[in-house]
């Protein structure tokens, strides 16, 4: 072994032994290089930044280019790499193998085929690494861009997100590429860093986000029980006919942030608002039904989120709108709005109902009815029906039914409503004194 790697892995042993990474970048190459080079220079990749190399070896000065520091001992110069490649990279690309400077070296070498070598450089981490300028107009992987996307998965994950929140397609080569790495992508990334990603598709988006999950086969095997709504078919709109569930899925969440922005959490509740249906799905009498897929959906939801990752406190949430969702459907009775608006985070039920009602193209009857219910929701219960019924009127008034017993009933409740009113006594001396004054 060469007297200057031999000194380079005796670093590469200091290093190691204060808590860093450290080894000779392709030493089999590299000793071939100063076999044939005047110049003594070894190179080592390492996860130590300046300072720590500086405390460590006080004749390191600062690196130019890609080389993070420079050590001169002796006749050998040792050259410093940052090794930072993600944990989503493939596994024969998380070594550095070659460097610029090692690509010049071999250049003058006839006798070493420079495309053999691998075209890995080491280089510091940014988001945007290995794609093109979105100035383009869409998102594009550098070089090629199944090399590129070998080197770190998780820029499948990311190309998702730029091209959702930025509104550009994805460029055809790099989604060819997206979707023959869909299965490695969940092999090698992690499911913390793939939410880390998704918590970074805005809530407007997010409806773009999931149907790009969805086409590029990763959501299949990260998701499955929603990927299996894009089977289970269901009639939204007598006009339109059967449509997936899947599709639906997506439109209520396109629809939901319209009235809710930036809500990233409801329009999260939206995407698994139906995955219940998977499982509740039953045919009977040629049609198909869903009873208790909002009550199934929230225990699947639950499931699903704690293998995402999410704290308790988002988990419990997201369950709680998934198995109320379906509560603003149906016209409410006094008493059951009242216990709909005790709900927590009512507001986003009612939403998510709006959204459902817009992807459905259907009739807002419910909808409004339940609205103007919410506006009495703040009257004390036992002021919605006035203390006399239509046949007590008549008694104390002394008339016949008709018209007039029901302005009477109107008047009487607006009376307890204001507190004019707040007995039955009270309530007989207003029929009478509201007789007289109408000369009914």
């Amino acid at each position: 072994m060469p007297q200057p790697i031999r000194e380079a892995v005796s670093i590469c042993k200091t290093i190691m032994r204060n808590g860093y990474d450290a080894y000779v970048i392709n030493a089999a190459l590299q000793r071939k290089i100063l076999g044939n080079s005047k110049e003594a220079e070894v190179e080592i990749c390492t996860d130590i930044d300046f300072t720590g190399l500086k405390a460590l070896f006080p004749d390191a000065v600062p690196g130019g280019g890609e080389t993070v520091a420079r050590i001169q001992q002796g006749g050998s110069v040792f050259l410093f790499y940052p090794a930072d490649m993600a944990d989503a990279s493939h596994p024969e690309a998380c070594v550095a193998q070659i460097t610029a400077n090692m690509l010049r070296k071999l250049e003058k070498d006839d006798s070493f085929p420079i495309h053999l070598a691998c075209p890995y450089i080491p280089r510091s981490r940014d988001v945007y690494d290995g794609f093109e300028n979105i100035a383009g107009g869409q998102i594009k992987f550098q070089g090629i861009p199944d090399e590129t996307l070998k080197h770190d998965y998780l820029r499948a994950i990311r190309a998702l997100r730029f091209s959702a929140n930025y509104h550009l397609p994805i460029e055809e080569n790099s989604w060819m590429s997206i979707i023959r790495a869909s299965r490695r992508v969940l092999d090698y990334v992690s499911v913390t860093d793939i939410m880390d990603e998704w918590r970074k598709v805005e809530a407007e988006n997010m409806w773009r986000f999931a149907e790009l999950l969805f086409n590029s086969m990763i959501i299949h095997g990260f998701i499955p029980e929603l990927a299996a709504l894009s089977r289970i078919f269901q009639v939204f709109n007598e006009e339109v006919g059967p449509e997936s569930v899947w599709s639906h899925t997506l439109q209520v969440m396109r629809h939901y942030p319209e009235e809710l922005p930036y809500d990233w959490y409801g329009t999260l509740a939206c995407l698994f608002h139906a995955c219940g249906k998977l499982y509740a799905g039953e045919q009977y009498g040629g049609k198909t039904t869903f009873y208790q897929h909002h009550r199934i959906g929230a225990k699947v939801t639950r499931k699903i989120l704690k293998r995402l990752r999410l704290n308790t406190e988002e988990v419990d949430l997201v369950c709680h709108l998934v198995r109320n969702h379906i509560r603003f459907f149906f016209m409410l009775t006094d008493k059951g709005i009242r216990r709909f608006k005790a709900l927590d985070d009512y507001p986003r039920l009612i939403e998510m109902a709006r959204a459902d009602i817009k992807a459905r193209n259907a009739n807002y009857a419910e909808f409004n009815h339940n609205m103007k219910m919410l506006e009495r929701a703040d009257i004390r219960e036992e002021l919605l029906e006035p203390l006399l019924n239509g046949k007590q009127i008549m008694d104390i008034a002394g008339i016949k039914p008709g018209p007039a017993v029901g302005l009477i009933r109107d008047s009487l409740l607006q009376a307890q409503i204001a507190g004019d009113v707040n007995s039955i006594e009270d309530a007989k001396r207003f029929v009478i004194a509201y007789k007289e004054m109408n000369q009914l």
